[in-house]
């Protein structure tokens, strides 16, 4: 009845999420967010296919940042984003909306338990202003292995190593977690944004929304922490944060 790539959702969540069908083993059914950077698992009997012609979740967002610069005198220098990414089709979703607002990003799809021991090879391959960690996390209702959490771990590891690396805040800001994140053990660890405060799903593209609100704010500047969160589509209960100058230089005259 169902196979791998079958796109299902669950009904004793009211069919709320529509997920893809990673894997099989015996009657559970391992699921991944079509739009939201969710992991589950189900058992086949509370699946159902998901059978809409049109796969849309209406969801598409624009910096206002970028379409609000003032281009007749002053010229504007961006902060530069590597985006590591434990979902392909997330990271290329993000570089799309990336390389629609003009901003310079690198974007390296790993695996989430590949982060922490590969984060500091790319900071220095690409020096970037912005560090982004996401893919899929869950928050499990009974523990597994002694964790609450499916990759909470995985960018805590990361996001410490990325501080190794640089530890200002304010010259290397860290985006990092995915839906249901362990958002305290995030921002403890050294992340600038973390999510999830509420312990609620994100969208794919939130991260990158805060990412690229960063690179178009002011480095002289404290930014706008509540604007940058109300960009995201769940604001404040998906993603949180703390008060840092942006990355972006400004510079006159244009040439």
């Amino acid at each position: 009845m169902f196979k791998v790539g079958d796109l299902v959702t669950r009904n004793s969540y009211n069919n709320d999420i529509v997920f893809e069908i990673i894997s099989i083993e015996d009657d559970i059914c391992y699921l991944r967010g079509v739009f939201v950077r969710l992991c589950a698992d189900s058992n086949i009997s509370d699946l159902r296919k998901y059978t809409s012609d049109k796969l849309n979740d209406n969801f598409e967002p624009e910096l206002d940042e970028y379409r609000n610069l003032n281009r007749n005198e002053y010229f504007y220098m961006p902060g530069r984003i590597l985006h590591l990414d434990g979902d392909r089709s997330f990271l290329d979703k993000c570089m799309d909306f990336y390389k629609k607002n003009k901003i310079k990003a690198y974007g390296v799809f790993l695996d989430e338990n590949d982060f922490g021991k590969n984060v500091k090879f790319y900071l220095e391959k690409y020096n970037p202003d912005i560090l982004v960690l996401t893919g899929h996390d869950a928050l499990y209702r009974k523990k597994r292995d002694n964790n609450s959490y499916k990759n909470t771990s995985s960018f805590v590891d990361a996001v410490k190593e990325a501080r190794k690396y640089e530890k200002s805040h304010e010259k290397l800001l860290i985006v990092a977690g995915a839906c249901q994140s362990n958002y305290e053990d995030l921002i403890k660890a050294g992340a600038n944004f973390a999510s999830s405060p509420k312990r609620i799903n994100i969208h794919a593209l939130d991260p990158a929304i805060i990412a690229g609100s960063l690179s178009f704010s002011d480095k002289n500047k404290p930014i706008n922490l509540i604007n940058i969160l109300e960009k995201t589509k769940y604001g404040a209960d998906g993603i949180g944060g703390i008060i840092t100058n942006g990355t972006m230089y400004i510079g006159y005259p244009r040439k």
